[in-house]
């Protein structure tokens, strides 16, 4: 869209100036006062630190406005303040249209935005004296407000949802509203077209049977395209938190199949979302009647000693309690490899969800959970508040404001597929781990009578951590690494918690990082790490070769339901279709 194709707002009067000053000063004492009421006394400020931040704060408004007046509303002929030259700003996707720096009102707008919300974060960064999770929630609190506050979000200040009702007549705040009210009806916000998928179809459609089932889950064995395939079979466990098909989405991304074209034997949990009848089932129940069972049957079922298992997210923090499980009842062998996707164990720096585990929040989590069961769209929206501006508002832009048409993409499509949590065991999962800490604790936590102790696992263990990952740090990945006792290999995938293990090698995306020897911490993993450009799934699978290399042929109990466990139905199963 071009500058001058833009209705020409009328340039604000120095008094509607002032009048906005007022309103955004007023904002801010608010959230002040918020957080003094939250640590139950005055905010302690340096006045010295917070002089400086007014007073530069003052200074670029000032100077703003003195170049927009003097260049006749011309500021892109001009340099701009220090928030908008930062490296933050020149990727803000809110304002990547011309439009926000070639049209001096807008130019404004944007300027001045950007301007108050480095004015704000200065001034909760200089809260001090306070505990720091009260701090972080100041932070979190403040960024999220911005984030709402964008003139991104509102039609009359953007440009683009300006140019779009003028070319349509209206027509796309009406399909805007349209799309507002069916997600209104569903209590959840849409972000893709979901009649472009259908499970079983077109995503989690690699052949395989489900060959078990039981209150709590559904075994899948997928089949096999190998002649030959590993001894020791791998066994899969998902995050209940989520569908399964997340490892297995469209086949060219599928971790599953390509795992199975790998020449592995390749199991995996599909979970029940819960219901009222799961309403008592606590985290001892998915490691010894999920996780355990699940292990045993797989080596029942192959006739071999061990199998090889993958812990994805609250999945591998389970993974975890379960070596230690294992390991303290003398049963370690039965689990020849375990490899950890984004999985924490040590929640001393588990990032922003841990401001969802205080006194309130857990109260709210409680009245949500009256059903025995957490509706899993509460889960959603708390994941997408901390992204707020890639799947919140920029959404509520697209969808609401500029009437776009959904685009078909199985990845969202997955995000927006919910399931729902078993009441006990949320709170217990919260309290215990992201609010006690309890599991890094030897004794602290007991599963079934026995002490759970991380020092005591030597498995095997390959650790992947995300850089980009908002929901499992980097830095608290890393930390489960200081727990285990046996051989580890850690390995840093380009970006996050999603992409940054669905990450095919065919695709060509990304890099990792990774150190031939161990190090002890994880400055020094960065300082020594080398990068490959590309998918870190080959590095995976040759470290699962190097720990159990033997093969065999593929016949009997390796084809799905050819062995002592028959065919239930077809994968992907019920379980995973079940609201």
């Amino acid at each position: 869209m071009k500058a001058e194709d833009v209705m020409e707002p009328r340039l604000p009067t120095l008094q509607e100036m002032q009048q906005w000053t007022q309103v955004l000063g007023r904002a801010q004492q608010l959230m002040l006062e918020q957080a003094a009421g939250a640590t139950g006394r005055t905010l302690p400020f340096d006045p010295a630190i917070v002089s400086r931040i007014q007073t530069g704060f003052a200074d670029e408004g000032m100077a703003l406005w003195q170049r927009f007046l003097d260049s006749g509303g011309l500021l892109r002929d001009q340099p701009e303040p220090p928030p908008s030259d930062s490296p933050a700003a020149a990727r803000d996707r809110r304002f990547a249209d011309p439009a926000w720096t070639e049209h001096p009102f807008y130019d404004l707008i944007r300027q001045s935005y950007l301007l108050l919300s480095d004015y704000l974060m200065k001034l909760a960064d200089a809260v001090d004296g306070v505990d720091p999770r009260q701090k972080a929630k100041l932070r979190f609190a403040t960024s999220g407000l911005l984030d709402a506050m964008s003139p991104s979000n509102f039609p009359l200040t953007n440009p683009m949802v300006v140019q779009k009702t003028i070319q349509s007549g209206g027509e796309n705040l009406v399909k805007g509203l349209q799309h507002m009210l069916a997600d209104m009806e569903k209590g959840q916000l849409t972000h893709t077209d979901g009649t472009a998928f259908e499970v079983g179809r077109n995503i989690a459609s690699t052949p395989g049977k489900v060959i078990k089932e039981t209150p709590l889950y559904q075994l899948i064995h997928y089949a096999p395209t190998t002649e030959a395939v590993l001894e020791t079979p791998l066994i899969i466990f998902p995050p209940w938190i989520n569908r399964f098909y997340i490892l297995d989405l469209s086949p060219e991304k599928s971790f599953v199949k390509w795992a199975v074209d790998q020449g592995i034997s390749v199991f995996l949990v599909s979970w029940k979302s819960a219901d009222a009848s799961m309403k008592d089932l606590v985290w001892d129940d998915y490691i010894e009647r999920g996780q355990i069972d699940a292990i045993d049957t797989v080596r029942d079922l192959l006739k071999v000693p061990s199998v090889h298992a993958i812990g994805y997210c609250v999945a591998g923090t389970t993974l975890a309690a379960t070596l230690a499980l294992l390991a303290a009842r003398g049963e370690a062998d039965k689990v020849a490899s375990a490899t950890f996707f984004t999985a924490q164990v040590d929640f001393a720096q588990a990032g922003d969800l841990t401001l969802f585990v205080d006194d309130e929040q857990m109260k709210m989590v409680e009245q949500l959970s009256s059903g025995g069961f957490l509706d899993g769209r509460y889960m959603a929206a708390t994941f997408n508040l901390l992204r707020g501006r890639d799947l919140i508002w920029n959404y509520v832009v697209n969808n609401y404001l500029l009437g776009q048409d959904y685009p078909p993409f199985d990845l969202l499509y997955w995000n927006g597929d919910t399931t729902n949590l078993p009441a006990r065991w949320h709170r217990d999962y919260l309290t215990q781990l992201y609010r006690d800490n309890l599991l890094v604790q030897p004794g602290a936590i007991s599963v079934a009578g026995t002490p759970l102790d991380l020092t005591l696992i030597k498995t095997p263990a390959y650790v992947q951590a995300g850089r980009e990952d908002h929901i499992a740090p980097l830095e608290s990945v890393w930390k489960l690494t200081e727990h285990l006792s046996g051989p580890i290999r850690f390995l840093l995938a380009g970006s996050g918690h999603i992409a940054g293990v669905i990450n095919p090698p065919a695709a060509g995306k990304y890099q990792y990082w990774a150190c031939d020897e161990s190090q002890p911490s994880l400055d020094a993993f960065l300082a020594k790490a080398k990068e490959t450009k590309g998918s870190w799934w080959p590095d995976w699978i040759e470290w699962i070769r190097g720990v159990a290399p033997a093969t065999v042929s593929v016949r009997g109990a390796r084809q799905p339901g050819k062995g002592k466990l028959k065919t239930i139905e077809d994968a992907p199963g019920r379980y995973v279709k079940g609201r």
